[in-house]
């Protein structure tokens, strides 16, 4: 069993920055891929970014390309999702996801996923 913490979440205004940390712990073995996804009130959850094991990949949806870095330490079994720039419309619930292989950006890639962290930005 996985279990996956998030940390960071908080209200912020527009134009300013969050960095958001994801603390896996259990039976983490192999080089799994590690995901942040987010899901707004009344929408879909939807993807954000992802790393692979040596942090070699990465993935970002079109909206937070270049605002947006997601960076992980395995020493520390943590992702990071380090948010600039941010906007309105990035408030949400951000979840972060373990998985093993798979397309970064489909949730049906990830086996694992925490609770989720609130973001909220004011403009």
């Amino acid at each position: 069993q996985v279990q996956l913490v998030e940390s960071g979440g908080g209200l912020v205004q527009a134009g300013g920055s969050l960095k958001l940390s994801c603390a896996a712990s259990g039976r983490t073995f192999g080089k799994n891929d590690m995901g942040w996804f987010r899901q707004a009130p009344g929408k879909e959850r939807e993807f954000v970014a992802a790393v692979n094991w040596s942090g070699s990949s990465t993935d970002y949806a079109d909206s937070v390309k270049g605002r947006f870095t997601i960076s992980r330490d395995n020493a520390k079994n943590t992702v990071y999702l380090q948010m600039n720039s941010l906007k309105p419309e990035d408030t949400a619930v951000y979840y972060c996801a373990l998985g093993w292989g798979g397309r970064f950006s489909y949730s049906d890639s990830y086996e694992y996923w925490g609770q989720g962290t609130q973001v909220t930005v004011s403009s």
